[in-house]
């Protein structure tokens, strides 16, 4: 079992930038490595959403049209840790924010697909208002 923690939300105004943090444990041991690791949020009302994928060795990486130039996933391999980098922030980027770890790669078709994510962190709140 994989246990995800996301960190780094708040309270932001419009045009302003956060980065979140996505770190994997198991006992005590990192093994965010080991799985490709997607972003999703979920804004008031609304369903789950897909906003980000990375594969293991961070070579394939897809957007959502919605924060694609905004948005950008990296991997930071020596924590295990995966980040999204999120600029130009707008109201509607408010949201729960959680990060979600998968055995299999991730492809252009299902990178989005929450059924495919096999570990899901708690996630993290992110308000954008002025």
């Amino acid at each position: 079992q994989v246990q995800l923690v996301e960190s780094g939300g708040g309270l932001v105004q419009p045009g302003s930038s956060l980065r979140l943090s996505c770190t994997g444990f198991r006992f005590d041991r990192f093994e965010l490595d080991a799985y490709a690791v997607g972003w999703f949020r979920q804004a008031p009302g609304k369903g789950r959403e897909g906003i980000a994928s990375v594969s293991k060795s961070a070579g394939r990486r897809y957007y959502a049209d919605f924060v694609k130039g905004r948005f950008t996933i990296s991997r930071e391999s020596a924590e295990s840790t995966v980040h999204l980098q999120m600029n130009n922030l707008k109201p509607d980027d408010t949201a729960v924010y959680y990060c979600a770890a998968r055995s299999s790669m991730p492809g252009a078709g299902d990178w989005d697909d929450e059924a495919k994510y096999d570990f899901w962190g708690q996630g993290t709140q992110v308000t954008v208002s002025s």
